[in-house]
């Protein structure tokens, strides 16, 4: 019923979009519960650029058309839709001033018991100045379905990006709710050779049955600060900010 009828959406709107990360650079990762149209969003988004150095923003349950991603201005991205409707379409969005080399968008085998939707999962792939490549994995893991569709998803994720040896950060709304979801995340983990970002506001971080849904995980680069963000009234997520710099 609202299968996209277009799933992967790209833009570069900007007259500046740039060609390389810089070697310090700053990622966001939101659950923004759709609702990035606000005229708030706008200008929080704009608040924390002012005080953070942010290159990447990593965004689930956005609002976008498809050369239009409402509330980022002129910023580069790359969206996978897994929702349509009215000719507006809702799913998981990479945005940087830096235009990606080369993306990918997925829907999730699964759909969700509810409505029937699938999950959408979003690779992107960057550089550094030196030549060095980052991919990018944002994904919102499938909800409302038993252990074995979440470990199935998790799987298909491994083996798209086994034979990536780079830097790789994957973030997103993992939808790890219960101890068989947590498990089987942290064997995804461990197979993709993964550190998770930690943070000491743990309690700001949303989290279902006690467990958290959010995470970034890392490899390849390190990881100099974090920081979970709860100074807004947009999502029942907060956004999530690291810190990394290339391995030189």
């Amino acid at each position: 019923m609202f299968h996209p009828s277009l799933v992967h959406h790209q833009s570069c709107r900007g007259t500046d979009c740039r060609l390389h990360l810089p070697d310090t650079f700053g990622l966001l990762c939101w659950n923004i519960h759709k609702n990035n149209r606000l005229p708030d969003f706008s200008r929080y988004l704009a608040s924390l650029h002012t005080e953070h150095t942010i290159s990447l923003m990593l965004f689930q349950e956005a609002e976008f058309r498809d050369e239009s991603a409402y509330g980022l201005g002129d910023f580069a991205f790359d969206a996978a839709a897994n929702l349509e409707l009215a000719g507006t379409f809702y799913g998981v969005l990479t945005a940087s001033p830096i235009e990606s080399k080369e993306a990918k968008a997925y829907l999730s085998e699964a759909k969700e018991s509810l409505i029937g939707t699938h999950k959408s999962l979003l690779f992107s792939r960057y550089q550094f100045i030196a030549g060095t490549p980052l991919l990018i994995l944002n994904l919102h893991a499938i909800n409302f379905r038993e252990a074995g569709s979440y470990e199935r998803e998790l799987r298909t994720f491994i083996e798209r990006t086994e034979a990536y040896e780079g830097a790789m950060i994957v973030a997103g709304d993992f939808n790890r709710w219960s101890r068989g979801r947590a498990r089987r995340l942290h064997a995804f983990r461990e197979r993709l050779g993964l550190d998770t970002v930690l943070f000491e506001e743990k309690r700001k971080i949303k989290a279902f049955m006690g467990k958290h849904l959010d995470f970034i995980f890392y490899r390849g680069v390190e990881l100099i600060d974090s920081a979970v963000f709860d100074d807004h009234e947009l999502s029942d997520h907060n956004p999530l900010y690291a810190k990394f710099r290339i391995i030189s």
